[in-house]
């Protein structure tokens, strides 16, 4: 029988502990919700806005502005976000306001069933006024047997969508992780789209009166690292080919862009061809790769054909060791690693085998701490694979880090 959610309301950080502890060793639905402090609260000494804090004073109207994607400051935003994803609703909130999104509600979704490799979390944090909102999907922890066996679950699984090749291909441990809080997080983006919270309502609050300030929800942005990144490509496709979801158009129209993070590949060829030939999957699925991030290069070749779909940016560090003897270039990267910098390429291709792209991304992470062999060439990398790359190399010239300082 499945275990019920919890519904947590305000419980002390100890009592929170606990639960969450009881949820991760037993399985099972739960969530928590919080909202986010004001910048008064944020900044008890001094005034409460400042050149540089919040770090983007326009975020929402940004986000319900942009035209074109890839935006700068919305990666930015956004990478941010997913690299605090790996924390708890409390802190992701707070985040989220000190970057533009003052007295944000959010609620927090995950599921773990151990058995059945599941470990899914996802944010969703509503502006204030309710017109926008971003749904975030943690990724792998280091130090998560579990999630690393999702990871390696690439048993390929069809997918209900009716579109494109029907004997189309996607990797099952994404696939099943997103559907472990799928509705839960539908649910809440459904009160979204009628101006309620994502929130359910505290004790003394009084349902879905208790936030009339409220608009609908016009702008939805999806996003994750890792794992999470696979998620969040995932869930697009879904909200964009499910019948269910389609139907009304509630969440489809509302879905602005996705992007990810050191995200790894979904699905077969036929997959990605079908997610090719959706306009919104092609131009508005943005990827970003630090470097020589490992996990974009996986699943390997070993695991069967995978490929990559939606548009790649890679972020290239300036530094000779990547162009030594020409090896990058000998080994297909496709791009000039004297130059560095952030630019558009073609997908990122398979590893060879497991072994052979985690051997050499594990000997690229001990190599980088012994001072003679930092200048060696990488082919992959683990140490680029952390989010907080990913938030430096996505950081405009002169914009402040995410705590305003």
């Amino acid at each position: 029988m499945a275990a019920e959610p919890i519904e947590l309301g305000t419980p002390s950080t100890l009592e929170w502990e606990r639960t969450l502890r009881r949820e991760l060793e037993t399985g099972g639905l739960w969530t928590r919700d919080t909202r986010g402090p004001d910048y008064a609260r944020l900044r008890p000494y001094g005034p409460a806005r400042t050149p540089g804090f919040p770090v983007y004073p326009d975020l929402e109207t940004r986000l319900l502005r942009a035209v074109r994607h890839p935006d700068l400051a919305i990666a930015h935003a956004l990478a941010t976000c997913a690299g605090y994803a790996y924390s708890d609703a409390e802190t992701v909130s707070m985040i989220m306001a000190r970057l533009g999104l003052e007295e944000n509600h959010c609620r927090m979704v995950g599921s773990s069933v151990d058995a059945m490799f599941i470990r899914s979390t996802a944010f969703l944090i509503q502006s204030r006024s309710g017109k926008v909102a971003i749904l975030c999907y943690r990724g792998t922890e280091p130090t998560d047997v579990v999630g690393w066996m999702t990871d390696a679950d690439v048993m390929p699984e069809r997918m209900p969508c009716r579109f494109g090749d029907p004997h189309a291909t996607v990797h099952a441990g994404f696939y099943r992780n997103v559907r472990a809080t799928r509705y839960e997080v539908v649910s809440a983006l459904k009160r979204a789209c009628r101006g309620l919270s994502v929130r359910t309502p505290l004790p003394g609050e009084t349902g879905e009166t208790d936030v009339p300030h409220m608009d609908e929800l016009e702008a939805l942005y999806v996003t994750g690292h890792s794992l999470g990144g696979a998620m969040a490509a995932m869930i697009a496709v879904m909200l964009r080919h499910e019948r269910k979801f389609s139907r009304d158009g509630d969440l489809t129209d509302r879905l602005r862009a996705v992007y990810t993070f050191g995200q790894p590949m979904l699905g077969d060829p036929r997959f990605t061809r079908a997610c090719g030939e959706d306009a919104f999957l092609r131009e508005n699925v943005i990827r970003y790769v630090y470097d020589s991030d490992v996990v974009p290069h996986l699943p390997p070749k070993t695991s069967g054909p995978y490929r990559h779909f939606g548009r790649e940016f890679r972020y290239e560090v300036p530094n000779l060791r990547h162009s030594m003897l020409g090896l990058t270039r000998f080994l297909g990267h496709p791009y000039d690693a004297r130059k560095g910098g952030l630019r558009e390429t073609g997908a990122t291709g398979q590893t060879a085998s497991f072994l052979g792209g985690l051997g050499l991304a594990a000997l690229a992470f001990v190599g980088g701490r012994v001072q003679p062999l930092r200048s060696l060439p990488v082919v992959y990398s683990f140490e680029d694979h952390r989010p907080q790359h990913y938030i430096t190399a996505l950081t405009p010239p002169g914009v402040q880090n995410e705590f305003g300082d």
